[in-house]
């Protein structure tokens, strides 16, 4: 897919960053698992949250496939990074979209990560199926009362803020769920301990706990008993991010792969000379310009505000089994080498497992691209 003039100057602007600034420091953030504050700022000085905000609300004005583009680019330096990315890329698009005037007061705060937020959705008998959340919130005259846990919520050790999924209606199933923006520093509300991940590591993922949590009422976003549909309302951007994400990765192990082979020698010759090698690079770099243009695709047709939802999964399930795939061809090249902590693609290959599951696994992709030719037909 061709970019226009301002979608390369973008690019070129994120892979400078990426370059100079995060590829550097990746090593040392996964090993050390450390949240890269000091980044973040950078990149928000930069523009590289909330891609999609207008201008007038505070950021960038840029479009889903400036977003794509953004999140590949990231992901190419380290993967955790471009999670920061998507995630205040949701949740600033549920701010934009839903939010009170009042509410998006909160955006420029959010873009720059001086308020780091946590979309907490997962719970431990709710992860796939959202229908199985726990999680209330009650009237309580004119406010509300929090009740519940969640699991695996990305930013959770650190955040600031929380937009929890819960039950507003106990007998309406998807129908009785509704958003609520909450202060994770209030009473009644327990962090849990950062867990320890095989991959992205520096993204910091852990557990909430809201025990009677009183909310007022201005914490409602958007209407009463709709938080589910806002919620898939955001999924198909949140699917091309994930699925850009994993290009990137794939891309960041090509670049690896290819540089490797053509230094390292065996029985006189450089391993790029032999034939077997050439094809899994020639394997890698296909499919990842395979997956690079189903996500572009995918992008496009939300900016035309066209049907994606096929397209998303497709792009998302395609590009993260791809992922998997070619970094673990990325190790191969690299022989034992590519086994040892501390070289790039091992890295990699740790950091592509999760692209298969999050944002709905890749099975469940698969159920959605089924439906959706059931109820539409073959035909794209």
């Amino acid at each position: 897919m061709f970019l226009n003039e301002m979608q390369e100057e973008v690019r070129e602007t994120t892979r400078s960053f990426v370059d100079n600034v995060i590829r550097p420091a990746a090593e040392a953030l996964d090993r050390e698992e450390r949240f890269p504050a000091e980044i973040y700022e950078e990149m928000g000085k930069l523009g590289l949250f909330g891609i999609a905000v207008p201008e007038e609300l505070g950021g960038p004005g840029f479009d889903t496939l400036t977003y794509a583009v953004v999140m590949e680019e990231l992901s190419r330096g380290y993967a955790s990074v471009a999670d920061q990315c998507g995630l205040v890329e949701l949740i600033s698009t549920l701010l934009v979209r839903h939010g009170t005037p009042e509410q998006q007061k909160m955006l420029p705060d959010i873009l720059s990560l001086k308020r780091k937020v946590a979309y907490c959705i997962t719970e431990p008998e709710a992860g796939t199926d959202v229908s199985g959340i726990r999680t209330t919130a009650v009237r309580d005259g004119d406010g509300w009362v929090l009740n519940g846990g969640k699991i695996w919520i990305h930013n959770a050790p650190v955040a600031d803020t929380g937009f929890v999924l819960a039950r507003t209606d106990k007998d309406a199933g998807n129908r009785g769920m509704s958003i609520f923006i909450v202060d994770l520093h209030a009473k009644g509300v327990e962090r849990g301990p950062k867990e320890h991940k095989m991959g992205q590591r520096a993204s910091q993922v852990g557990a909430l706990d809201f025990s009677d949590v009183r909310l007022g009422s201005d914490a409602l976003l958007g209407e009463m008993n709709r938080g589910f549909h806002m919620m898939m309302s955001v999924l198909d951007k949140g699917r091309v991010g994930i699925a850009a994400l994993a290009v990137g990765i794939a891309q960041a192990g090509l670049e690896a792969a290819v540089d490797y082979a053509g230094t390292r020698k065996q029985f006189g010759k450089h391993i790029s000379e032999f034939q077997g090698v050439q094809w899994l690079l020639a394997d890698m770099a296909k499919d990842i310009e395979a997956a690079r243009l189903l996500v572009h695709a995918a992008a496009t047709k939300i900016d035309r505000g066209q049907d994606a939802t096929r397209s998303c999964s497709m792009a998302k399930c395609f590009a993260g089994d791809m992922a998997v795939a070619r970094t673990a061809d990325a190790v191969q090249v690299f022989g034992g080498s590519g086994y040892i902590r501390g070289f790039e693609v091992e890295r990699l290959y740790r950091d592509a497992k999760i692209t298969q599951i999050y944002e709905g696994t890749n099975q469940i992709q698969r159920m959605i691209i089924a439906r959706e030719l059931l109820r539409k037909g073959a035909r794209a």
